[in-house]
Order: structure tokens, then sequence, then C-alpha cells
């Protein structure tokens, strides 16, 4: 499972996240760059990388160390 994580997951929710901060910063989308405005393929970057910060969610909260009671 960190494999999965490490190596595609994080990559994909960090990317998600750059574009996020590059339309909140200067207004230009990368993703709409790169492939237009409201076509298919925006649409399934966007959906990947949505379902990848997801699952990277739930692994975080499955995989998280128990804490114990002192």
């Amino acid at each position: 499972m960190r494999g999965l994580t490490n190596y595609i997951l994080k990559p994909l929710t960090f990317i998600g996240a750059l574009n996020w901060g590059l339309i909140g910063l200067f207004g230009f989308n990368f993703v709409t760059f790169l492939f237009g405005t409201a076509t298919i393929a925006s649409s399934i970057v966007y959906c990947i990388i949505g379902v990848a910060a997801l699952l990277w969610l739930i692994v975080m909260m499955i995989d998280r160390p128990a804490q114990r009671d002192r």
C-alpha cells in the first residue's frame, strides 16, 4: 500500500493542490491550459485527482498509528 501512496496518490494530490494554488494566486488553471475548457479530458483529470486525494485520505486514516492513553 505504501507504493501506491508514495508513487501515485501523493503526486496526483500534489498536482491538484498546485493547480488550485495557481488558480488562487494568478487566476491560471493549468488543467484548462493543457486540455481546454470543459472538455472530456479535463473532466477526467479532475476526477482522477479527486479520487486520488480521497484514497490518500482513506489510506492515511487506516495506516495511522494508534495513540496510546497515558
